[in-house]
């Protein structure tokens, strides 16, 4: 009798015990300004073939919170805001999107790379957040570009901010999916036809 006494007591205690932090009241993702018409059809016969891999990114990008640089050695993160997935395979998603509408490239895989020359582009996402000191999302990439049937690389840097009003969810959100945009522009016109 003594035990369910104990028990009974505790139960409303139940309520009040979290596992874990509550969910932001929406999640953030990249949506991509450039189209690819539905039902078009894209053959390796008469399309020239990339493959785009996920880029490498540092420790503060590898998580779905979005990084504030408050100084050049700290590093905070948007209260309530989180990406639907980790930033580097968004915006390698992005960037095989606006490749192939600006360009008429086909985007292939790594498995489908070793039956055909492909042109390869590789590079490190350096920064994917928002600088408190200055109130803009920036978005840096370092790409590495190897053309089809050659053995050389070509290395460029890619920067675009954006100011943003306030460092709430949605502000930042807005900012970096416009940088991220105009950055998979300016990588697809590298690349070129």
């Amino acid at each position: 009798m003594k035990k369910l006494a104990i028990v009974a007591a505790l139960l409303p205690l139940t309520a009040c015990i979290k596992f874990g932090s509550e969910p932001p009241p929406a999640l953030l993702m990249l949506s991509s300004a450039a189209t690819i018409p539905a039902g078009e059809i894209q053959g390796s016969a008469n399309s020239a073939a990339i493959l785009i891999q996920t880029p490498q990114t540092p420790q503060e990008l590898a998580t779905v919170r979005v990084p504030v640089h408050t100084s050049d050695t700290s590093v905070a993160y948007v209260k309530e805001a989180q990406w639907v997935e980790q930033p580097a395979d968004m915006f390698a998603r992005l960037l095989a999107d606006t490749v192939t509408a600006r360009t008429g490239r086909m985007t292939i895989s790594e498995r489908q790379s070793i039956d055909r020359p492909a042109a390869l582009l590789t590079g490190e996402l350096r920064s994917f957040g928002v600088d408190a000191r200055t109130n803009e999302a920036t978005v840096i990439y370092d790409a590495s570009l190897r053309r089809a049937d050659s053995a050389v690389f070509e290395r460029r840097r890619f920067v675009a901010t954006v100011p943003v009003s306030a460092i709430d969810r949605t502000a930042v959100g807005e900012a970096l999916n416009q940088a991220a945009n105009q950055v998979a522009g300016e990588v697809a016109d590298w690349i070129g036809k």
